[in-house]
């Protein structure tokens, strides 16, 4: 017997990763066609949110997060509901944060993501406004910004959930 979809629920801190105009994007090609994801992670059971933010952007790109410009801005909180290959998936909140560095910490970021279950991914540094268009996990609305530091205020901080009719994995 199978288990219900969704019975559980993980959450996903990311991180909306600017350097000016700029954002940092985790680059993979899945099934041929190109797939972009913010950096970022689950939370571990009992983790703080901003701690889990901090353990994933180190272990992703190797960033210490009090090199930041300010603090992380919790920006887009998106429900997911989404079916996917490979056992019964969670249902995913995923808090996506805007974190701001200088070059000089850009400069000294890891270049490679590695990820024991999809691969090995290439940070893609692009200017922002780019991303529209483009297959980005989770699918918030980064070109929509009017600038990277615009303020987003709580209405539109509530994505519409996703789910199998408005998402596809690749």
């Amino acid at each position: 017997m199978s288990a219900e979809p969704f019975t559980r629920i993980k959450i996903r801190v990311a991180a909306a990763l600017f350097n000016g105009d700029d954002i940092a994007l985790i680059h993979r090609v899945k099934n041929g066609r190109d797939q972009y994801t913010l950096p970022g992670g689950n939370v571990e059971p009992g983790e703080p949110i901003h701690q889990a933010l901090a353990r994933e952007l180190h272990e992703e790109l190797g960033l210490d997060l009090t090199e930041a410009i300010s603090a992380p801005n919790l920006t887009w909180i998106q429900d997911a509901m989404v079916t996917r290959p490979g056992g019964t998936p969670p249902r995913k909140l995923h808090l996506v944060f805007r974190v701001h560095i200088p070059g000089a910490t850009r400069a000294r970021l890891s270049t490679v993501e590695y990820d024991d279950a999809v691969g090995a991914g290439r940070l893609a540094w692009s200017p922002y406004k780019e991303t529209a268009g483009r297959s980005l996990f989770p699918p918030v609305p980064v070109a929509a910004l009017d600038t990277p530091t615009a303020p987003v205020d709580a209405a539109r901080a509530f994505l519409p959930p996703l789910d199998d009719t408005n998402y596809q994995w690749i």
